[in-house]
């Protein structure tokens, strides 16, 4: 009985892992001032978030008219037009979403240790599966070592 019960918990268990959802930044949101006040962006890593978000902004705009697109001239008529419908949309959502993971993880590249310690907790309290990168390390005078 004991073995059964805990099957199951180790399976729930990694199951709830396996579905984890990335934890991002959203660099690409309305968000902009909290990541500066949260992590204490220095000037250059604001002026790398401030032009991550143009980037994205640009790509993530060509997208939304490619979906607009879709939504306007794909047939509908039928189930199976449904069915290839939701399919397109989502290859082309889910570019949106690589496209914040790949701005997130170059922001985060130049993230201290102690920003990135800080971006591991929150991500811990959301529940969210962090991105892996490697801390830079500064000068005193805040140039990258």
């Amino acid at each position: 009985m004991f073995g059964k019960r805990y099957i199951v918990a180790l399976l729930i268990l990694f199951c709830f892992y396996a579905e984890a959802q990335d934890c991002l930044l959203g660099i690409g949101g309305n968000d902009a001032e909290t990541i500066v006040d949260i992590f204490q962006l220095n000037e250059n890593q604001r002026t790398t978030m401030n032009t991550l978000q143009e980037e994205l902004d640009i790509e993530i705009k060509g997208i939304n008219e490619q979906i607009e697109k879709l939504l306007a001239e794909h047939p509908q008529s039928k189930d199976a037009d449904l069915i290839v419908l939701a399919d397109k949309y989502k290859v082309l959502r889910q570019k949106i979403l690589d496209a914040s993971y790949r701005c997130d993880k170059a922001l985060l590249a130049t993230f201290n240790t102690k920003q990135y310690d800080r971006y591991l907790e929150l991500c811990r309290e959301a529940i969210r599966r962090p991105i892996a990168i490697i801390p830079k390390t500064y000068d005193q005078a805040g140039n990258p070592e």
